[in-house]
């Protein structure tokens, strides 16, 4: 019974030396935080959509005859020129209506010759006794015939000669040419389909469908800026890199969608070849389309990182009277990057919000606030899960 006797005792002891040390903590200094000013920055509007690629122009090559395919005169999927020989068909049939065709109308430049000649002697006669009116008639028909056969003729041969260039399909266009269709040796119709198609490589088309109700925000947003012309427009790639030409937009439908209240949308941007030779837009290719302002705008911003988290919202702490911490909830703008928050309201210009150490932040206490880029300021700059407001908000 001594011995524990003497043991609670020694317990005692020692908690009644140790309630100092607990009772000092709420007195100590108050934690050190770093803080960063709100400030006006230039901020770049931008509204990002879905959009897709495509070819300015694009042509299906059709034949224009019933022919042999002899020959594809073109490497599948490669770069043409406008004016390139593509395809070759079969010209031996052409050529002799061609043939024809000119015999016909020399034949008829003979029957004309001659009744120009037949026309002259009947009215040489008519002045004399020999002479008849009927005679001169006659010929004078005769040679109109001739005329109109001549012409006749002319027209055949000119047809004949469009249907022999026809054997010879050039591209209408410069651009990429898909696969072949048809092979060599095949007959080919003009029913038979296109046997490649050719689509434009520079500029593109990029197409993408706004909500009704975002265009006249943006209209209204613009409107004192030019309109329109006030934007350009970037591409996101499916790999998520920006792509390195800008585009103008030059065309809004005149309807709207009746499912979907959207309206279509569509601007013209370069496409031209890298150093390796290929181009990085193709058309049909789907990408995220950015529409971003030419000249900034100026709004409030601060530190991504002040900004955090919880079921109400997002709010800050700002640095109040006595150098107290005060929670603040912001409402945050669209723009807002990783790096950096547009404030659209719940603070003002030139307010101090906590950015280091929020994990030793509480509502109401006082707080140590020094420059967040000074040492004494940059202490506890991770965010842990010890602040009572939530963690800090690292989304986009």
């Amino acid at each position: 019974m001594q011995l524990l006797h003497r043991r609670g005792m020694a317990a005692l002891g020692l908690f009644l030396l140790s309630a100092p040390a607990f009772a000092q903590a709420p007195g100590g200094q108050p934690p050190a935080v770093g803080v960063a000013p709100v400030t006006r920055s230039p901020v770049t509007e931008t509204n990002e959509f879905i959009g897709r690629i495509d070819a300015v122009q694009r042509v299906d090559l059709m034949p224009r005859l019933t022919a042999f395919l002899e020959k594809r005169e073109f490497e599948e999927g490669t770069e043409v020129r406008q004016g390139d020989l593509l395809f070759r068909l079969e010209r031996g049939p052409f050529e002799a209506q061609l043939q024809i065709a000119r015999a016909s109308a020399a034949e008829a430049d003979a029957q004309l010759q001659n009744a120009n000649i037949t026309l002259a002697r009947a009215q040489a006669l008519l002045n004399t006794v020999a002479g008849q009116r009927s005679n001169v008639d006659t010929a004078l028909a005769a040679q109109r015939s001739a005329q109109a056969q001549l012409l006749s003729s002319q027209a055949s041969v000119r047809q004949a000669q469009i249907n022999l260039d026809y054997t010879e399909i050039r591209a209408p266009i410069a651009g990429r040419i898909g696969r072949a269709s048809v092979t060599q040796g095949n007959v080919v119709t003009p029913s038979s389909g296109a046997l490649a198609t050719i689509v434009s490589q520079d500029p593109m088309y990029v197409s993408f469908t706004v909500p009704m109700r975002t265009l006249v925000d943006v209209r209204a947003r613009y409107a004192e800026r030019g309109g329109m012309a006030a934007v350009k427009l970037r591409l996101r790639l499916p790999g998520g890199q920006t792509y390195g030409q800008t585009g103008t937009l030059n065309f809004v439908d005149i309807d709207v969608g009746r499912d979907t209240d959207s309206v279509l949308l569509r601007g013209t941007i370069p496409n031209p070849p890298t150093q390796g030779g290929f181009r990085e837009l193709t058309a049909n290719q789907i990408v995220n389309v950015v529409v971003e302002a030419v000249e900034p705008v100026q709004a409030l911003t601060i530190t991504r990182a002040a900004v955090l988290s919880d079921a109400r919202g997002d709010f800050v702490y700002v640095i109040g009277a006595e150098n107290k911490a005060e929670r603040r909830t912001v409402r945050m703008g669209r723009n807002s990057t990783p790096e950096r928050a547009v404030i659209e309201d719940g603070l003002r210009e030139g307010e101090q919000v906590v950015v280091d150490g929020l994990q030793r932040v509480r509502p109401g206490q006082p707080v140590n606030p020094a420059p967040a880029n000074q040492p004494n300021g940059g202490q506890g700059q991770g965010q842990g899960n010890g602040n009572q407001g939530g963690r800090p908000n690292q989304g986009g």
